[in-house]
C-alpha cells in the first residue's frame, strides 16, 4: 500500500518538484498546502501518514505550530527548511521531528529521510504499545497485592511519573462523591521519594485552616472535564480556581493536566497531574489517560480504603520507594549520578522508561554532565545486565585504526597486523556498545557503522565473512548533530536512526540547586581518601561554587572540591579556589588572582577564534592570523583545554 504524504511548503516550485520526485519514487503525494489552516483541512481529509512540513508558511501560524497540531494526532514529520537562525532551530527541535532536512536538498536526501521516519516512527509506536501494556500490567498487579492501600496509591503514583511526569499529584481531590477531605496527594521529593499529603500536611504547608481549606475543595461540576492547563492558561486559570491557585503557591508549579475516571456505579475520581514546567502537558497525555482509564478505575478501592484511615496515620509521611538496581546486584542502578533538579529527574524519567527495552538510545549533553554513568545505568537496568558492557571513545581512536577496533581485523590484514583482532562489537555481542563523542566519527566510519545498525551484521578487516552481532548501541555526543549534519560532517540517516530515544542531560548552570548536594558527596569522597574525614564547606564558598557558571559541569566540580580539598588545612573549606577552569572564574577568587602566561595566551587564542567563528585553518583562519601552522595551533589548543565545545559558544 502507497504511503500517503501531505506536503505543506509556500513555495509552489519546491512543492510542485518535491510532489513530483515523491510520485516517481512511488508514494502517494495526497495534497499540496501552504498555510496552517488549509494543511490541518487536508490532515483531516486526507489522514496523511507522513507530512514534509516547511518551517515558513503563508498567515500568522508557522510549521512549529502544526508540527505540535502533528505530534498530538501522532502524525510523523519531517521538517523543510532553508538555513534558520539558531533560536527557530531549537523551537523546532522541540517538537520532536522525524527528519529536518536544509534546502536545497537532493532526491537521495529526501528518499533516505523519509524512510528514516517511517522506521522511526514505527519504533517509537512499538515502544509506546510495549511501555503502556507493562503500564497497565503493573497497575493490576499493584491493586491486587496485599498491603496498606497508602502504600498501593503511592505505588501507582510512582509508576505512572515516566509516562506522565509531575511534581505533585493529586488523587481524588474535588470528587464527585464529595470526599474533598479525604483526598491523598504526593509531591516528588527525589527520584525515589515521595510524600504522602493528606488535608492536615496541606494545611500546614499552605499555612491556612481547615475551614478556609474545605470551603475552597468544594467539589464543582468543573472537575468532571478533561482538560490541559500550561503556562499562561494556567495562571489565567489559577485567578479563578482557589484551589489550584494554592497549590501552585504552595509548590511553585506552572502546569496542570486534570482529568476525570469513571468508575462503573459510582461518579468516578480526579486525577490531576502539576508540573513546575511550562508546557509539560500535551494531547498525548490526555490520550494516555483515556486509555488508561478502566485500569486507573481499579485505583478507587485503595483510595475508599484510604478515606477510613484516620487523618493522623499519614500526616507529614515521608515515604521512600525501592531503589532501582540491577538484578542479583545491591548495588544502586543510578550509582554516581546525584542530584534532585527538575531537569535532572526527568533525564532520570527517561532513563528508566527506555532502559528495559532494545532501543537505540543517544545522550547528549555538554562535556562533564554525566553521559557515561547514565550509559552504564541504562545496561544495569536492561535486560543484557549480565553481559558486557563496551566503551568506545570515538573521538580518542585513531583515524586509521577505528574500523579495526570497531569491528575487528584478521591476520595479516594489513601491515602490523600479526593476530587476529576481536572488535569492539563482537566483544560487546548479547550486550551493549557505548559509543562516546559518535559526532568525532569520520564520514567514512559513519557509514560502516549505519550497516551494522541496519544489518546487525560485521565484517572484520581482511575478512570474508559476515559476523551476526546482537548488540545494543548507546551512542554519546557533546556536539550539536543537526548542526554537523547541515554542514555535511554527519550522516542524515545514521543520526536519525541513533536519535530513536534522546536523552537530553542538563547542564550544572541550569540545575544549580544541586550543587550543594554534589559538592557535600565529592568533600566526603575525597576527604576519606586523602584522611581527612568529617570535611565540610562554609556557607560563602558554598555561596561561590552557586555564582560560577560551571563549563565543565560536575567534572569539573569534581576536580575542584578534590583540589580544594587537599588544599585545605582545616576541616572546613572557607574559600574555594578555582583555576584553569575557563574563561569565567568565581569574581572574588579571581581579584586575588595573577593571571598566569598560559591564560593570557588561552583567552588572546579564544578572543582570535571568535574572530574567525570559530575557524582555525585556511584562508581567514585563526592560524593565518596569529601567523603560525594550524597543527602548531592545535597542539596550543590541546594543551589549553581548548575544545570543541569552547568553540561552538563563541
Amino acid at each position: 500500500m502507497e504511503k500517503k504524504i501531505l506536503i505543506v511548503e509556500d513555495e509552489f516550485i519546491i512543492a510542485d518538484d518535491l510532489s513530483f520526485m515523491l510520485k516517481h519514487a512511488g508514494y502517494h503525494v495526497c495534497g499540496i498546502a501552504d498555510s496552517f489552516d488549509e494543511a490541518v483541512g487536508m490532515i483531516k481529509k486526507f489522514q496523511p501518514e507522513l507530512v514534509l512540513l516547511d518551517i515558513h508558511l503563508k498567515g500568522k501560524l508557522t510549521g512549529i505550530d502544526l508540527a505540535r497540531h502533528l505530534g498530538e494526532l501522532d502524525i510523523a514529520f519531517v521538517y523543510l527548511s532553508a538555513n534558520s537562525n539558531q533560536k527557530i532551530l531549537e523551537e523546532a527541535k522541540s517538537t520532536n521531528p522525524y527528519g529536518f532536512m536544509v534546502k536545497p536538498f537532493r532526491e537521495k536526501d529526501v528518499l533516505v529521510s523519509l524512510e528514516i521516519a517511517g522506521y522511526l516512527h514505527e519504533q517509537n509506536a512499538l515502544a509506546r504499545r510495549n511501555s503502556e501494556l507493562l503500564l497497565e500490567g503493573a497497575l493490576v498487579d499493584i491493586v491486587n497485592e496485599n498491603g496498606p492501600a497508602e502504600q498501593k496509591l503511592l505505588k501507582s503514583a510512582k509508576l505512572l511519573q515516566s509516562h506522565i511526569p509531575y511534581d505533585y499529584l493529586a488523587i481524588g481531590m474535588k470528587n464527585a462523591d464529595d470526599l474533598a477531605n479525604r483526598g491523598r496527594s504526593f509531591l516528588r521529593l527525589g527520584f525515589n521519594e515521595y510524600q504522602i499529603i493528606g488535608i492536615d500536611d496541606l494545611i500546614t504547608v499552605a499555612g491556612t485552616r481547615r475551614q478556609e481549606l474545605m470551603k475552597i475543595m468544594e467539589p464543582s461540576q468543573a472537575d468532571q472535564i478533561t482538560a490541559i492547563f500550561n503556562g499562561l492558561s494556567f495562571r489565567e486559570l489559577c485567578s479563578k480556581d482557589p484551589e489550584k491557585a494554592l497549590i501552585a503557591k504552595t509548590f511553585g508549579v506552572n502546569a496542570n493536566l486534570n482529568a476525570h475516571v469513571p468508575v462503573q456505579g459510582h461518579n468516578g475520581f480526579t486525577i490531576s497531574f502539576y508540573s513546575r514546567k511550562d508546557d509539560t502537558y500535551n494531547n498525548r497525555h490526555l490520550s494516555l489517560i483515556k486509555r488508561l482509564q478502566r485500569k486507573l478505575s481499579l485505583l478507587e478501592d485503595c483510595f475508599r480504603q484510604a478515606r477510613d484511615i484516620p487523618e493522623p496515620a499519614i500526616t507529614r509521611q515521608i515515604t521512600e520507594a525501592p531503589t532501582l538496581t540491577s538484578k542479583g546486584s545491591s548495588k544502586p542502578a543510578f550509582d554516581g549520578i546525584i542530584g534532585t533538579s527538575h531537569l535532572l529527574l526527568t533525564a532520570l524519567d527517561h532513563l528508566t522508561l527506555v532502559a528495559p527495552m532494545d532501543t537505540s538510545v543517544l545522550i547528549l549533553g555538554e562535556s562533564g554532565t554525566g553521559k557515561e554513568r547514565f550509559a552504564k545505568s541504562i545496561h544495569a537496568f536492561s535486560s543484557r545486565r549480565n553481559k558486557a558492557l563496551v566503551t568506545v571513545n570515538c573521538a580518542a581512536l585513531p583515524a586509521h585504526l577505528i574500523e579495526s577496533e570497531l569491528f575487528g581485523h584478521e591476520k595479516g590484514a594489513f601491515t602490523g597486523a600479526v593476530d587476529r583482532r576481536i572488535g569492539k562489537f563482537e566483544q560487546a555481542d548479547g550486550g551493549t556498545i557505548f559509543l562516546d563523542e559518535i559526532g568525532e566519527l569520520p564520514l567514512e566510519s559513519q557509514s560502516k557503522l549505519l550497516r551494522v545498525l541496519q544489518e546487525k551484521e560485521i565484517e572484520r578487516l581482511g575478512g570474508r565473512n559476515t559476523i551476526k552481532v546482537d548488540v545494543r548501541v548507546i551512542a554519546a555526543t557533546n556536539c550539536n548533530l543537526e548542526k554537523d549534519v547541515a554542514a555535511g560532517k554527519f550522516r542524515l540517516d545514521l543520526y536519525y536512526r541513533l536519535n530513536i530515544f534522546p536523552i537530553t542531560l542538563p547542564s550544572l548552570r541550569d540545575r544549580k540547586e544541586d550543587i550543594p548536594e554534589l559538592a557535600a558527596h565529592f568533600i566526603s569522597k575525597f576527604s576519606e581518601r586523602v584522611g581527612k574525614p568529617g570535611m565540610s564547606i562554609s556557607p560563602q564558598a558554598l555561596t561561590d561554587l552557586r555564582n560560577y557558571d560551571w563549563p565543565g559541569n560536575v567534572r569539573e566540580l569534581e576536580h575542584v572540591v578534590e583540589r580544594n580539598v587537599l588544599l585545605t588545612k582545616g576541616n572546613v573549606i572557607e574559600q574555594v579556589s578555582i583555576v584553569n577552569a575557563g574563561n569565567k572564574t568565581i569574581e572574588r577568587v579571581e581579584e586575588t588572582r595573577m593571571k598566569s602566561i598560559d591564560d593570557n595566551e588561552r583567552e588572546y587564542i579564544l578572543r582570535i577564534l571568535k574572530q574567525c567563528n570559530g575557524r582555525i585553518s585556511g584562508p581567514g583562519g585563526a592560524a593565518e592570523i596569529m601567523k603560525i601552522p594550524s597543527t602548531t595551533l592545535n597542539s596550543k589548543m590541546k594543551r589549553l583545554g581548548i575544545t570543541r565545545h569552547h568553540m561552538n559558544g563563541l
